[in-house]
């Protein structure tokens, strides 16, 4: 009778450690995003130096990846991509009841209130996310965080606080990269594939457009960066396990920032269009 009795209370003693465990882990996470937060003032006073060249590193690339343009050319992809395809899905879509015409008015309401700042978030979070998460984890492993703590040097604000300043900067022009890209993208599917007159979709595209909904998706970028770049920076300045635990906080810190930033787009949409949705389909 001992056996089947413990066996219940074995399980829901295990339950309650991991319970406890990953609470903990959390409590450690929010301890170190308000630690970053208020070490700005820090980075900003001590080490500007650095936080310039991680913004030239983020934004250009090092290296090989300088060719390219880094972070600027792989999300002006994306997005182009995803500007391409919402303009092909919108069109098919809205000639099957006759309206394509309102094909512009797909791209200038959904390109702006979801799929660019999406996008973009998800375009930060597989670059400039991924990369801080990989230097921070190396820096770890190799004892170089401890050997700056040793000589005196804050590690959070020289390390993290700096990255978050540098992503939050460098999100603006990504942003509006990814923005023009996704307008031009769907606008040359539009009129180039499909043949539709470029007045037309200029028409209902200028006239849908909301310069108000634009302003609030650079502020839902800008959110989402903060964001990313506060998880990216906790799993790599908590890495562990020698080369292969790098590689898992950088999987882990990517499973996460693409959770946080569709959590991030949903209660922006949410606070922003969740009363009347500022939206009005009139001549």
């Amino acid at each position: 009778m001992s056996a089947p009795t413990t066996q219940p209370m074995l399980r829901l003693r295990t339950q309650w450690e991991n319970l406890r465990a990953g609470w903990n882990r959390v409590g450690v996470q929010t301890l170190f995003y308000g630690k970053t937060l208020t070490s700005v003032a820090d980075v900003l006073r001590h080490y500007r130096v650095e936080v310039l060249r991680l913004i030239a590193q983020m934004s250009l690339g090092t290296g090989a990846l300088a060719i390219i343009g880094g972070a600027v050319v792989i999300i002006g992809f994306l997005t182009l991509s995803a500007g391409a395809v919402l303009a092909v899905q919108g069109y098919n879509s809205l000639s099957g009841i006759g309206v394509e015409a309102l094909t512009g008015f797909i791209s200038a309401y959904v390109n702006v209130r979801i799929a660019a700042p999406l996008v973009a978030g998800i375009g930060l979070a597989a670059t400039i996310g991924a990369g801080a998460t990989a230097q921070l984890g190396a820096m770890r492993i190799n004892e170089e965080i401890d050997a700056l703590e040793v000589m005196g040097v804050r590690s959070i604000a020289y390390l993290a606080s700096s990255r978050l300043i540098a992503g939050v900067v460098v999100v603006i022009p990504l942003y509006c990269v990814a923005v023009v890209m996704s307008f031009l993208s769907a606008r040359f599917a539009t009129t180039a594939v499909y043949g539709q007159s470029t007045g037309v979709y200029d028409h209902y595209f200028g006239t849908f457009l909301n310069w108000t909904d634009l302003i609030w998706s650079f502020l839902q970028a800008i959110a989402m960066a903060v964001v990313v770049m506060l998880v990216h920076t906790y799993y790599g300045f908590n890495a562990s396990g020698g080369p292969a635990g790098v590689g898992e906080a950088v999987g882990r810190a990517v499973r996460t920032s693409l959770i946080c930033a569709v959590l991030v787009t949903l209660f922006v949409s949410l606070a922003i269009y969740g009363q009347s949705g500022n939206f009005n389909l009139s001549g």
